[in-house]
């Protein structure tokens, strides 16, 4: 668990799905309250036509011309029976010619039937102006973040509270993981320095051989663990790694251990390549795939570690005849494991993904069930030097 993020994801979570449920009651808010701006301008626009009607009242014939009221926020016009305007300032055509409130696109009309022949020969007033919700809209979009941002502040405080205990439990186990791993690190060198002492002053003994395979398998799971708790913290620097040497030395490192199963590690490789990147990192991912390919495969078969080029491009594959793999798209999960009888803790293949993943390095499994699996690499061309 990331501690430092973890209440701010879940608070993030938590808003966006709070927002998500709010967000059916603010529609039904802000359609009333369109509703409700309609009626309060109908009420405007009948206001202004009862203003434009008095102004009218009060023109007599002794007035030499009438002045035909003007208004910045709505448009009038007076029309004849047959709906034509006999003075307007209403520039756009009126659609729908309909007696009372009505709404047309983004304009709102309210047309009034006159008394015949009263108001300079019109029958009907249209009072016109545009329609805007924006202070509607708003209105719905600062109630919107108010609530989420009141939701992510509280849920982040309480979230924080929360998880309090267990970040201190976490904290203690990682302090512990780390110590435990510390320990290990030390008499695991001590058993393989005084078997190499032992082996060069005497005749190789295979019990103390097959003690130094086994250190070297938990070294291995010692590196993964030490790789896992450090990743995070460390910036991997990269380097310039000759491949054919790197993974020929690494297969001399699990020679003892495939022993143990009399297996063989064959390997074909190609020279002249160079590689750039991290090598612990390079390391992890060459260790864990052969180190999975002995603990999977059956005793007495062969193991086949291929470097090559192939139309440019730099491929590396590890080849099994062993148990095969059921569920590929598993095998990368954090401690899942396909067998309790292999032994490990499930997270070489997912150190190994979040390796690749980062450099652009595509994998290709191939794999049926008792019959065994290969994994090959593809390298992307800009971390790779054919020479």
């Amino acid at each position: 668990m990331n501690d430092d993020g973890y209440g701010l994801k879940y608070a993030y979570i938590y808003t966006v799905l709070i927002t998500i449920i709010l967000l059916a009651p603010l529609f039904f808010y802000t359609v009333h309250m369109k509703n409700l701006y309609g009626v309060q301008n109908e009420l405007h626009l009948k206001n202004q036509s009862y203003l434009v009607v008095q102004m009218m009242q009060e023109h007599t014939q002794d007035d030499e011309y009438f002045e035909y009221p003007r208004f910045q926020t709505f448009k009038s016009g007076l029309y004849d029976y047959q709906q034509k305007p006999i003075f307007s300032l209403i520039e756009k055509p009126i659609k729908y010619f309909l007696e009372g409130y009505h709404v047309d696109d983004k304009d709102a009309y309210l047309i009034t039937k006159l008394p015949a022949g009263k108001y300079f020969g019109a029958d009907y007033l249209v009072i016109k102006n545009r329609l805007s919700y924006f202070e509607v809209y708003e209105k719905s979009m600062f109630i919107l973040l108010s609530i989420a941002i009141l939701v992510f502040a509280l849920s982040f405080l309480f979230l924080n509270r929360f998880a309090k205990p267990f970040k201190q439990v976490n904290k203690k186990l990682d302090n512990f993981i780390k110590d435990s791993i510390h320990e290990i690190n030390t008499p695991l060198s001590i058993i393989n320095v005084n078997i190499d002492l032992y082996n060069r002053k005497h005749t190789p003994n295979k019990y103390l051989q097959r003690m130094k395979a086994a250190a070297k398998v938990l070294s291995n799971i010692y590196n993964d663990m030490d790789y896992l708790i450090k990743y995070d913290r460390l910036d991997f620097e990269k380097e310039s790694i000759n491949m054919a040497e790197f993974l020929q030395e690494r297969i001399d490192y699990f020679l003892e251990v495939a022993q143990m199963k009399n297996i063989t590690l064959s390997s074909n490789i190609k020279n002249n390549i160079s590689l750039y990147m991290n090598t612990k990192q390079f390391q992890r991912v060459i260790d864990n795939n052969i180190s999975n390919a002995i603990k999977y495969s059956y005793e007495k078969s062969t193991i086949e570690v291929n470097l090559f080029v192939q139309d440019g491009i730099c491929f590396l594959s590890f080849k099994d005849y062993g148990i095969g793999i059921e569920d590929v798209d598993k095998i990368f999960n954090r401690y899942y494991r396909e067998s309790n009888q292999t032994g490990g803790f499930g997270i070489g293949l997912n150190i190994v993904k979040s390796i690749i993943d980062k450099a652009g390095i595509e994998l290709t499994i191939d794999s049926m069930p008792k019959r065994g699996s290969t994994f090959t690499y593809k390298f992307p061309t800009t971390i790779v030097t054919l020479n």
